[in-house]
C-alpha cells in the first residue's frame, strides 16, 4: 500500500530594502523596507495571508474534520513565524488550531533558513535550537524530524542530524542518486546507524507545484481521479509517495481561478476510495516502515532548478563573495554583548538573499525573477553587501 505523505514548507525572509552607499553609517534598520512597495515584508506576508495561509488553512482543518484518516505536516521558518506574529496573528492562530488536531506534524530546520550547515557546525546547531524553542512556545511540539533549508542535504547532515537526536530527515528523491532505485520506500543514509531518510517524490510533486496550471503540460487539466491512479499504480512498487511542496503552492503559486483549492479539496476523498492507501507523517512513516538499503549522497543535493545542487545560492562570485563575508565575522559577532546585532546578523544569513543574486536565466531564471523583489541580481548584491559594509561599522563599535 502506499501512505501518502504531504509536507509543506512555511518560509518568508525578512527581505532587506534598497540600500545605498550613501544609507552606510547613517540608518541600520536594514529591513524596513517600504521601498520595496508590494514586495516588502509586510505586503508579501499580508497578501500570501489572504491568498494561501489562510483559504488553504481552512481546507486543510475541514478536511480533517472530513476525514480523520487524513494527516499533513509542515517545516516553518523561524522567520516566517515572526511575521506572522507582527503582520498576521490570525495566521498564526489558524496554523496552531490545524497542530491541535493531532493530525499535523511539525519538523525541525535553521531558524533562520540559513545555509549555516555550509559554513559553520556551531551556528547550524545554535539556530536548530532556536528553531525548537519557538516551536515549543508558539506549538507546545517537540520535532523529531529535520528538513533543512531548501532540502539540501549530504551523508554528512544526515550524521550530524542523527547524534542530535531526530528519528529522521527528508531529501529529493533524484535519479542521479537513486539509480534503479525508487523514491517511494525509506532508506539508510550513509555513515549512520538509525535515522530514516524519506525521499521527495519530485515528478508527483512537482504536478501539483509547477505543472498544474500549465496549459502546455500534456496532462494537463489535472483532475482529481487522474492524480489518483497515478498514485494508485505504486501499489506493490513503494511504501510511500511522499509529496513535498511550498505551501504557497496554493493560491499563490497555482491562483485560487486554476482550481488549485478545489483539487486540493476533493484530493483525500479520492485517494481513501482505494482500500489500500492512507496518509502518514514523516514520524509515522518512521515508525512503520523498515529501510530498504543505504543511500549514499556524499555530494550536496537539493530541490532547486535542474542541476539540483546548491548553485541557485552559491553559482556566481556575487554569491559566493557575500557568504563568505557574512560567515567570516561569526566570532567577533558572537562575543558582542548586543543581542540586535546578532539578531540582524543571523537574518542575513537566510539563504533567500542569495537566491536573489542568481544570475542564472532561461526557465530557472524565470523563477529566480518571480521572487526577487530587485530589479537585478545586482542590485541584490550592491544592497546586501552596503549593509554588510554598515553591519562592520557597528560591529566595530559594539
Amino acid at each position: 500500500m502506499p501512505s501518502i505523505c504531504f509536507y509543506f514548507q512555511v518560509h518568508q525572509p525578512y527581505r532587506i530594502k534598497r540600500y545605498s552607499v550613501f544609507d552606510i553609517g547613517n540608518d541600520h534598520d536594514y529591513f524596513k523596507d517600504e521601498n520595496l512597495n508590494e514586495k516588502g515584508n509586510k505586503a508579501v506576508m499580508e497578501k500570501v495571508s489572504r491568498k494561501c495561509y489562510l483559504p488553504t488553512n481552512k481546507i486543510l482543518l475541514d478536511l480533517i474534520h472530513k476525514h480523520p484518516e487524513f494527516k499533513i505536516s509542515y517545516s516553518f521558518s523561524g522567520t516566517a513565524l515572526e511575521q506572522m506574529e507582527n503582520f498576521a496573528p490570525e495566521v498564526l492562530e489558524s496554523f496552531q488550531k490545524l497542530i491541535k488536531t493531532g493530525n499535523v506534524e511539525v519538523l525541525s530546520e535553521t531558524y533562520y533558513h540559513s545555509l549555516a550547515f555550509f559554513y559553520s557546525d556551531e551556528e547550524f546547531i545554535e539556530q536548530i535550537k532556536l528553531h525548537k524553542k519557538k516551536i515549543k512556545e508558539l506549538f507546545d511540539y517537540e520535532p523529531k524530524v529535520f528538513r533543512n533549508t531548501e532540502l539540501s542535504y549530504n551523508n554528512e547532515l544526515a550524521t550530524i542530524i542523527e547524534r542530535l537526536g531526530y528519528d529522521g530527515i527528508l531529501a529529493e528523491g533524484w535519479e542521479h542518486y537513486l539509480g534503479y532505485r525508487s523514491p517511494n520506500f525509506l532508506y539508510r543514509p550513509k555513515g549512520t546507524q538509525k535515522i530514516k531518510l524519506l525521499l521527495k517524490n519530485y515528478k508527483l510533486s512537482d504536478d501539483i507545484a509547477f505543472r498544474f496550471s500549465n496549459k502546455q503540460w500534456k496532462e494537463h487539466p489535472l483532475y482529481v481521479p487522474k492524480f489518483c491512479n497515478w498514485l494508485n499504480s505504486v501499489n506493490g512498487n513503494g511504501n510511500t509517495v511522499n509529496l513535498f511542496m511550498d505551501y504557497e503552492t496554493f493560491g499563490e503559486h497555482q491562483w485560487e481561478d486554476s482550481g488549485i483549492f478545489d483539487f486540493l479539496y476533493s484530493l483525500p476523498e479520492e485517494i481513501l476510495k482505494h482500500p489500500d492507501n492512507n496518509f502518514k507523517t514523516p514520524s509515522e512513516l518512521i515508525s512503520t516502515y523498515q529501510t530498504v538499503g543505504e543511500l549514499d549522497i556524499h555530494n550536496t543535493l537539493t530541490w532547486a532548478d535542474a542541476e539540483r545542487d546548491l548553485s541557485a545560492w552559491t553559482g556566481n562570485s556575487m554569491q559566493k563573495s557575500s557568504l563568505r563575508k557574512i560567515y567570516e565575522i561569526e566570532e567577533d559577532v558572537i562575543n558582542s554583548a548586543d543581542e540586535k546585532l546578532k539578531a540582524d546578523w543571523r537574518k542575513l544569513q537566510t539563504s533567500d538573499h542569495f537566491y536573489y543574486m542568481c544570475t542564472k536565466w532561461f526557465s530557472d531564471g524565470d523563477v529566480h525573477k518571480y521572487f526577487s523583489p530587485y530589479e537585478s541580481p545586482y542590485e541584490a548584491f550592491i544592497s546586501y553587501m552596503n549593509i554588510l559594509n554598515d553591519f562592520r561599522l557597528r560591529l566595530k563599535s559594539s
